[in-house]
């Protein structure tokens, strides 16, 4: 058990880490303003210092994986989600800024909200359960519909806001790459070939590229703070999700484990309030008027 803590808590790190670099370099070599950028990911690609971030990332999901298959997806993901007890202070430290009990107070809510609806919920994966094409098309469609409606409706709000709104995108479109990544580990089973044959992996890349890129656009947007707590939560949140529409996967809906389920959602939603509305967030220029 001691090696699931080890791994889980070294990935956060490095996931801290990633995502701390990764946003300093994209407000870096973005241009001013809210506009979202297509060609963001191509800029930063060419940046050393992004591709160390991306590596860090890399680096604790693999660890996060090594956890997972030690331990249960209940401790995991909460463990996992430490990353923004390491993120908010190295981001901080880095623009010369000093977090307050407000962005401790707002992490700790996300956390423990996050694990007392993995602990309620008691998500259990389902070994190569059968999904119908017809299935993976519909959820393709809606996914991809709610990504361009948060992507279009974030414009509409100010900067901080609508970097939290981009990374909410994000975080789905990772939750669905997190989903994609379990049936092409399962598709192994049957040959490389087979897998090479099959839409899977080509979906996964796609998803992955335009999850990167969201996200990086919402680094841009924003100091840290206003993206990492909601791309934390959206990610699991719709893993859970697509498990339980496409792969049959049980939660518990018993009344009790319910009442506990929408409770950790407020708390969630509260933390994420909190340290998205961080002053280090809000000290961020407003969108100019058009």
């Amino acid at each position: 058990m001691s090696s699931v803590y080890a791994y889980a808590l070294g990935g956060a790190f490095l996931l801290a880490v990633g995502f701390v670099v990764q946003q300093h370099v994209a407000a870096e070599a973005a241009t001013p303003g809210s506009d979202l950028s297509a060609g963001l990911l191509i800029e930063l690609a060419r940046r050393p210092l992004w591709l160390l971030g991306i590596a860090s990332m890399v680096g604790g999901n693999l660890l996060g994986a090594l956890a997972l298959g030690r331990g249960s997806l209940t401790l995991v993901e909460p463990l996992e989600a430490t990353n923004l007890f390491f993120a908010l202070p190295l981001a901080a430290a880095w623009q010369r800024a000093r977090l307050g009990l407000r962005e401790y107070l707002g992490a700790g809510l996300l956390i423990a909200g996050l694990a007392g609806f993995m602990a309620a919920a008691g998500p259990a994966r389902v070994a190569r359960a059968a999904v119908p094409g017809l299935s993976w098309v519909v959820c393709g469609v809606a996914v991809f519909g709610l990504v361009i409606a948060l992507v279009w409706g974030a414009k509409r709000f100010p900067l901080g806001e609508e970097a939290t709104v981009v990374a909410i995108a994000a975080g789905i479109l990772f939750g669905v790459q997190d989903a994609l990544t379990q049936r092409t580990v399962d598709g192994l089973g049957h040959g490389v070939g087979a897998l090479l044959a099959s839409w899977q992996p080509y979906a996964l890349l796609t998803v992955a590229v335009v999850g990167i890129a969201l996200n990086q656009n919402a680094f841009k947007l924003a100091p840290l703070p206003a993206s990492l707590p909601a791309l934390t939560i959206a990610e699991p949140l719709c893993g859970i999700a697509l498990g339980v529409g496409l792969f049959a996967q049980r939660i518990r809906l018993a009344p009790l484990f319910v009442g506990v389920e929408l409770v950790s959602l407020v708390l969630m939603t509260i933390g994420v309030i909190l340290v998205a509305r961080s002053p280090i967030v809000t000290r961020v220029e407003r969108r100019a008027p058009s």
